[in-house]
């Protein structure tokens, strides 16, 4: 999991930027902007927090899948251990999607709202809080989760949890399985277990391809968390919706898609490539200890 933040959290700022930001225009125009005013350190805003919390979500959203995937083994083949169908990994993700949203909306509002902050406000004549647009309404991850405790209560943590359901339940859907089916694909015929390269390119495969499905959902969950710094915009997920649609019009809810499939990649892949070497290394030291 702190391998995924680490070779993601970058792209994941400009892509947030993107999303839910002004006048950033392409990828790479966003990119020199951040760099330009902000320096390196501006692609690492909001990182400490999921940095933080990323081993109990990640340990959370694999251990509920593969719980769930030997759960729906034994009580279709009654054996825990029998590969499972594509049915049985398809609702094993819908389970781990939907409890993920517990764990993840706090974290993913507070990651963005950090990475928000001196987003500069284009709208004339609006009273914002006494914040001047530009600079920190938060002083870090645990001062931004007080706020928002403070002014809008656990509701507020918990804004733009539709939106994330939306997003990954199917996203854990097109994560888990083309992992699943990529790694059979790739592993030479005889071996066990993939190895680790496979484990990689499978891993970056997926992920790639996860966010390619969710972006169009992560658009509007970006931009109903990022409300808020300075002032509120929308009502709700379906508001949110409908208002980007009439401002931007359909294209809108692509915005992000390339960085999303490119960060998902590398950091996919050293999430699945941790895992799996993690659990052989714990299967070994069980078995030795067990001898």
């Amino acid at each position: 999991g702190i391998a995924s933040v680490v070779a993601g959290h970058p792209l994941d700022t400009v892509k947030t930027r993107l999303q839910a930001g002004q006048g950033y225009g392409n990828t790479l125009k966003c990119v020199l902007t951040v760099y330009r005013n902000e320096s390196l350190a501006g692609f690492f805003k909001g990182m400490s927090f999921p940095l933080a919390s990323i081993g109990i979500y990640s340990s959370v959203v694999f251990g509920v899948f593969s719980s769930t995937q030997r759960f729906l083994s034994q009580l279709r083949h009654g054996d825990p251990a029998a590969a499972p169908s594509l049915t049985d990994m398809t609702l094993a993700s819908i389970v781990a999607g939907v409890i993920s949203v517990g764990i993840g909306t706090p974290v993913e509002l507070v990651k963005i709202r950090l990475q928000m902050q001196t987003q500069p406000y284009a709208k004339a004549n609006v009273k914002l809080n006494s914040t001047v647009p530009g600079s920190p309404v938060y002083r870090g991850p645990i001062h931004c989760l007080r706020t928002i405790l403070q002014k809008e209560g656990i509701a507020g943590v918990y804004r733009g949890n539709v939106a994330m359901l939306l997003r990954d339940v199917p996203g854990y859907c097109a994560y888990f399985i083309p992992y699943a089916m990529f790694c059979d694909w790739i592993t030479p015929d005889g071996s066990i277990s993939p190895n680790p390269f496979s484990i990689w390119v499978a891993g970056g495969v997926a992920g790639a391809v996860s966010w390619a499905v969710c972006t169009p959902m992560d658009v509007v969950k970006s931009r109903l968390q990022a409300d808020g710094v300075y002032l509120k915009q929308y009502k709700g997920t379906l508001d949110c919706m409908l208002q980007s649609y009439q401002n931007e019009g359909l294209k809108v809810f692509g915005r992000g898609l390339m960085v999303n499939t490119v960060r998902g990649f590398p950091s996919s892949a050293a999430m699945f490539l941790g895992y799996e070497l993690s659990r052989k290394a714990m299967k070994r030291c069980q078995t030795e200890t067990n001898a």
